[in-house]
């Protein structure tokens, strides 16, 4: 068993050779004896549209059984919904099995214990336990006990009565749900309220043979370009499901979907609209905000959000951040991949099908909307550069290009929240390793396209001396 795989926020690793039945159910055993411990006595378990998850389900669940735990199926069902059941039912636990935006061969456990995750040193600590029990199961499947519980009627009809007033909006939408878990809810939802809109890769496919499930790619929202016109984008597309008299090609507003609904990207005719961008748009409708941004998120906004009331900066992660909340009761939260995390009327997770309806909510209000973030102060900036470096060294390599900064005494501000942020006059550059994937995560800002080029430069030409050393 890889120590790897119990990340920041959540397990994950490739199904089959770091993740097997027999894994799960010692996870679920030793998981089940810690919420036990803590006095939570039930759990809710769903999965994603991966196609391991049944297998994984069930072997979940059978560990959850012999821990002597209370479970409660909820089938295949968005990441979000699983966040729900806590707050729907008397439920006092939660583990989603999924890899959220990561290629098929991937699968992962996200779990939730007396509404707080369980992540960080608590996920880690786990690891020997785990590995000490694995012995003690095989892969057969099992007779598992569980009740079957409906979280997506009760959902459906709580977004139904929180945004009655949306029905029969005048608004065209693109959605692409990457053949992922929000495939039937968003559509579910959006008949309810009789909106407009284009449906693509609206069926469950575990092998997500349309796009890879991670909708920050722009690649990946190439669907949503082409309905929207995006910038006179063209590109072959499969014919959508064209719902509640949606005519072809006349959305104005686009959402992309990862794999467990999580995380939104909105689109516009010609702009792709952050997380963080997302976020000082909704700052502008709070009286006196007070927001979360994490540390790849534009000081430009970080700047603008602390003038309308007060941002403050975590950790990259939803687990970081759903904690953080809580600490701080702030009224909204983000990450520039496009986690939402409404504290302001909702309960303080990232859903991304509740994100949407209070997106087209701000967008009905108002039309224009892309002209608050036109009249932000002009910055250039890089997206998520990822740079593939192995696993089991990528936070050696971030420590060492640390203390290198540190040795260079520059004339910036070091933030050492996450990885390693540098703040200049004139923009900022962060270096920080990914939690979920083999990569280091950069990114740039400036005031200019030369100061930027400069930031890029100076970055990785320190980067390629540490990596080749």
């Amino acid at each position: 068993m890889m120590k790897h795989i119990f990340r920041e926020y959540d397990i994950r690793g490739i199904f089959g050779t770091e993740i097997s039945p027999s894994f799960t159910k010692a996870l679920g055993f030793v998981i089940g004896k810690i919420m036990l411990s803590k006095n939570a006595k039930s759990v809710s378990v769903g999965y994603d549209a991966r196609l391991s998850n049944k297998v994984l389900n069930n072997a979940l669940i059978y560990g959850l059984n012999r821990a002597g735990i209370k479970v409660y199926s909820l089938g295949l069902v968005p990441t979000p919904l699983g966040y729900f059941s806590n707050y729907a039912y008397e439920i006092d636990a939660n583990i989603m099995i999924t890899a959220s935006h990561n290629p098929k061969e991937y699968n992962g456990f996200k779990i939730t214990i007396n509404k707080e995750s369980f992540f960080a040193k608590e996920l880690s600590d786990i690891y020997t336990e785990v590995a000490n029990h694995i012995k003690d199961f095989d892969d057969k499947i099992e007779n598992a006990e569980y009740e079957e519980l409906d979280i997506k009627t009760k959902y459906i009809e709580f977004l139904q009565k929180e945004f009655a007033h949306l029905k029969n909006a005048n608004i065209n939408l693109a959605i692409d749900t990457a053949s992922g878990a929000a495939c039937e809810v968003v559509a579910n939802i959006l008949d309810i309220l009789n909106i407009k809109y284009a449906h693509y890769f609206s069926e469950f496919d575990g092998e997500f043979k349309s796009h890879e499930p991670d909708p920050t790619e722009e690649e990946n929202l190439f669907a949503i370009k082409n309905e929207l016109n995006f910038s006179n984008f063209s590109h072959h597309c499969p014919t959508p499901l064209y719902k509640n008299n949606y005519v072809k090609n006349t959305a104005t507003l686009g959402f992309g979907f990862d794999g467990d609904a999580d995380r939104i990207v909105c689109v516009l005719k010609d702009k792709i609209i952050k997380g963080d961008e997302l976020c000082y748009l909704f700052a502008n409708n709070i009286k006196n905000p007070k927001i979360l941004c994490e540390v790849k998120c534009s000081k430009v906004i970080f700047d603008k959000i602390n003038e309308l009331g007060t941002c403050s900066m975590c950790k990259t992660g939803h687990s970081n951040i759903k904690k953080a909340i809580k600490e701080l009761n702030v009224d909204l939260a983000a990450e520039l991949s496009g986690h939402v995390f409404f504290n302001d009327k909702y309960y303080g997770y990232d859903d991304a099908i509740y994100s949407m309806l209070r997106i087209i909510e701000l967008y009905l209000k108002n039309p224009n909307f892309i002209d608050i973030l036109n009249n932000l102060p002009k910055a250039y900036s890089s997206n998520e550069i990822k740079i593939k470096v192995n696993e089991s060294n990528k936070f050696n390599i971030i420590n060492t290009y640390k203390e290198k900064i540190k040795s260079l005494n520059l004339n910036a501000k070091l933030i050492e929240i996450d990885g390693v942020r540098l703040e200049f006059e004139n923009g900022f550059s962060l270096l920080r390793a990914s939690n979920t994937s083999p990569y280091l995560v950069a990114r740039f800002e400036s005031i200019s396209e030369d100061k930027l080029k400069e930031i890029n430069d100076f970055t990785f030409k320190l980067l390629d001396e540490i990596i080749k050393n």
